[in-house]
């Protein structure tokens, strides 16, 4: 969702030149609108529930070219579909709930440090990384941290 005094998604979009139709529009509204992390097939529904004129390949082409920009980024969580989420603000890793498909965002200081130390023990300096946890959730009577 868009913060107060950062630009849009549609504006980021203009900034880097790209011609806005009503139909991107709506689409970036809808992405920008997104709490979870739809796939193509929700942002689809989302999307032509305001505007029943966007195809399922209006959507596909439009997440192309935002994620071509830099403007979106795609996650693989192991089911089968590409989802979709703005570029973050601050770095953030995901948790997978394998049985629901509920998608947790986090960060975790311990595990940001101790990649770093990794990557240099290893001889690299670290300039990115994606950290997603596939779980299931505990049972009632599992005790947990």
């Amino acid at each position: 969702m868009s913060k107060p005094g950062l630009q849009t998604l549609e504006e980021q979009c203009a900034q880097k030149g790209m011609r806005m139709t009503d139909q991107r529009r709506v689409i970036a509204q809808v992405i920008e609108q997104a709490v979870d992390h739809p796939d193509v097939e929700e942002l689809y529904r989302r999307a032509s529930a305001i505007d029943a004129r966007i195809s399922l390949s209006t959507v596909y082409r439009t997440l192309n070219l935002f994620e071509e920009a830099g403007l979106v980024t795609k996650h693989d969580f192991k089911d089968g579909r590409a989802r979709f989420e703005l570029i973050p603000d601050e770095h953030h890793d995901h948790l997978i709930d394998i049985r629901s498909g509920k998608v947790i965002e986090f960060r975790n200081e311990e595990i940001e440090a101790i990649q770093e130390v990794i990557a240099k023990r290893l001889g690299y300096r670290l300039v990115d990384h994606r950290l997603e946890l596939y779980a299931v959730p505990l049972k009632s009577d599992e005790p947990h941290k």
